[in-house]
């Protein structure tokens, strides 16, 4: 019994995607369409990165990196200021549940190795809202905004200027979010690690690997052979390391957005109301089925691409489920806070609807 309590303690979010899922497929009965819901390229992405990432955790990369910010930035404030701008920066070219994985290792070991835990949850929430909101900008930032961008056909210049004025606005929240952590002085009190120069690079070359995949230069087939081959040889451990659990979340959160989007009362309900105003009740749509599966639903029900391109990019904030994103993001933090978990929500909840009513509210008066 222990062990099935600490199971559900660990993957609770995985647990709720599953019976969600299942209550979802009784409306929907499993049949040849649900192959269609699951982006093997993206649950192919969260693998090999998850799996370089615990590789490079093995032989202290990120604890090297940590140390390097902590000496560079030297008080706490600026350094969860580089650690947003890293993510913020990181979601527009590698994606923002990518930016999320790579960059979050990165601010637990600052924060635990130089005693500010304490600023352990704020610090991970604008984080995850710097990666959903920072990759609103380019066409293949967010998952949806490749949807839609490649669906409507819309101009590079045009998608630009569309998601320009919310952009530099989150920008501008996200800053005056970080003057929360006060500039106390950073002491690095763990131990001292010299970089492996030979398996270091290596995984550093794999992680490039799993980007160049991400920007789909390479098809996801190969990573998904070359990566575990070489890991195999080098580290197994990181392997077993791999959060399967996440991974399980996605695709249980596949085939219940997948569901909703089949069920023709969840499609009549979002038909008339974006009749009304597309950009608010997308946001509200994400709300529910998170944002990529709102972007492929609503767009069968109209042709106002500017507002849908809004509503689906500022409604990634909002609820948990509202970005996948923002499950890798729980999923990380309570890893390492077990018993914090309603707290984190509180939090998370509090800063995220406050960015969707500051953006909203701006982008109606703009429109």
């Amino acid at each position: 019994m222990r062990h099935i309590a600490d199971f559900a303690k660990k993957n609770t979010v995985f647990l709720i995607a599953l019976v969600a899922a299942v209550v979802t497929s009784f409306i929907i009965p499993p049949d040849s369409q649900y192959l269609s819901y699951f982006d093997f390229k993206t649950l192919t992405c969260l693998f090999c990165v998850l799996a370089v990432v615990c590789a490079l955790k093995n032989v202290n990369f990120f604890y090297i990196l940590a140390q390097g910010i902590v000496k560079r930035f030297k008080n706490a404030r600026r350094a969860v200021i580089a650690l947003v701008y890293i993510t913020f920066i990181g979601s527009m070219f590698i994606a923002n549940d990518m930016a999320l994985l790579t960059f979050l290792p990165l601010g637990y070991m600052i924060l635990t190795t130089t005693g500010k835990e304490k600023y352990m949850a704020l610090t991970f929430i604008l984080q995850n809202i710097a990666a959903n909101l920072g990759g609103m900008l380019t066409p293949f930032g967010n998952p949806q905004n490749l949807f839609l961008y490649t669906k409507f056909s819309i101009p590079t210049g045009e998608f630009l200027m569309i998601m320009l004025p919310p952009f530099v606005l989150s920008i501008i929240i996200i800053t005056l979010c970080c003057f929360l952590i006060r500039p106390e002085p950073l002491e690095f009190s763990g131990e001292s690690y010299r970089i492996d120069r030979k398996k270091t690079p290596f995984y550093l070359a794999l992680f490039a690997l799993s980007i160049i995949i991400v920007f789909r230069f390479i098809p996801y087939q190969v990573g998904l052979v070359i990566i575990p081959i070489c890991l195999l040889l080098s580290d197994r451990k990181a392997l077993l390391q791999v959060d399967y659990g996440l991974l399980g979340t996605f695709a249980a959160f596949f085939v219940f957005a997948g569901n909703m989007a089949r069920i023709p009362a969840v499609q009549q309900f979002f038909s008339s109301l974006l009749e009304k105003n597309t950009m608010i009740f997308s946001i509200l749509s994400c709300q529910v089925i998170s944002n990529v599966p709102s972007a492929v639903l609503l767009s069968q029900f109209t042709d106002n691409y500017r507002e849908l391109l809004l509503g689906v990019n500022i409604g990634g904030a909002g609820t948990l489920i509202a970005s996948l994103a923002s499950l890798i993001t729980f999923r990380e933090y309570i890893k390492s806070n077990p018993t914090e978990g309603l707290y984190y929500i509180g939090l998370f909840s509090a800063f995220n609807f406050g960015f969707v009513i500051i953006l909203a509210s701006f982008m109606l008066l703009v429109l």
